[in-house]
């Protein structure tokens, strides 16, 4: 019933550095507030089909869409600067009169939203943030990736380590494997993480505190919204609890939901009726809240 939206790559702002992003609009009579959608690692950026497929139907929703790509995402190097291509973005929609602006991070994409929801020049005039399948802190990210093991207050578990997935990792940030960081890499035990850490040069520290999301939290003002699946094999749910958790400490207003109607970012297996009317439910007061005005 809606029609297919219009493709095409985002105007930048005059003064701002190049943005490689596309704009995904369907006609209306009324101007669309703006959305920007962040992919999560994938080689292809902004080109990925399935984030394209997203994208349309978000469009479709009624959302004027920007999708850029994070550079950091296609290599499996994520750095705090990736954040500044979802500022343009965001940027972009303001310059063009689409507002109020929310913004979709997925997967690792998380990272950069948060970052960037939570710059001065944004943190006032965004409408809401939503994270689905993201992560909080990237000490927790390793202990995960490298050992499986994942907990979170009373919630603990453990999973296979993909030892292909470490590999490709290893080989995209070589420059922080060999400033010391190979014995972490080779690690297998959950126990020895935090020492190894600590372990690492100052520079890389910095560096993994950076790319917490967690950190961001207290300067984001408004909604938060955290989706994420139960059986997720990439990130586990206790990060959005982590997430969650961190909002709620400073005084930020945030709605979490775990269920099995997702998997990492893909529907998930075994939804049940209930799962699949709280997931339709925690979106929709996303998209409610997405659309008003920040106060």
């Amino acid at each position: 019933m809606t029609q297919a939206p219009v493709v095409r790559l985002i105007d930048v702002p005059a003064g701002d550095p190049p943005l490689a992003a596309d704009l995904y609009v369907s006609p209306s009579l009324q101007r669309p507030s703006g959305l920007v959608l962040v992919h999560g690692i994938t080689p292809q950026g902004k080109d990925d089909p399935q984030l394209r497929t997203a994208a349309e139907l978000l469009a479709r929703a009624g959302w004027a869409v920007a999708v850029p790509t994070i550079d950091g995402l296609t290599a499996l190097r994520l750095r705090p600067d990736d954040a500044g291509a979802v500022t343009g973005a965001a940027r972009a929609l303001f310059a063009q009169g689409y507002r109020p602006v929310a913004m979709l991070g997925i997967s690792l994409g998380a990272a950069p939203t948060l970052s960037a929801a939570g710059e001065p020049e944004l943190a006032t005039a965004l409408s809401a943030v939503l994270a689905l399948g993201g992560y909080a802190s990237s000490r927790e990210l390793l202990r995960y990736t490298l050992t499986g093991a994942y907990a979170f207050g009373d919630v603990r578990g453990r999973r296979p380590v993909d030892e292909d997935g470490i590999a490709r990792f290893a080989r995209a940030n070589a420059d922080l494997v060999e400033r010391g960081s190979r014995a972490l890499v080779d690690n297998r035990d959950p126990d020895k993480v935090d020492h190894l850490i600590d372990a690492l040069p100052e520079d890389t520290r910095r560096l993994l505190d950076a790319l917490s999301p967690e950190v961001d939290l207290p300067r984001i003002r408004v909604p938060l919204f955290l989706i994420h699946g139960r059986g997720d094999p990439t990130v586990p749910f206790t990060e959005s609890l982590r997430l969650d958790r961190r909002a709620r400490a400073a005084g930020r207003p945030v709605r979490t939901i775990i269920v099995g109607a997702v998997g990492h970012v893909e529907p998930g297996a075994r939804a049940t009726v209930s799962e699949l009317v709280a997931s339709w439910a925690a979106f929709y007061a996303f998209r409610v809240t997405a659309t008003r005005a920040p106060q």
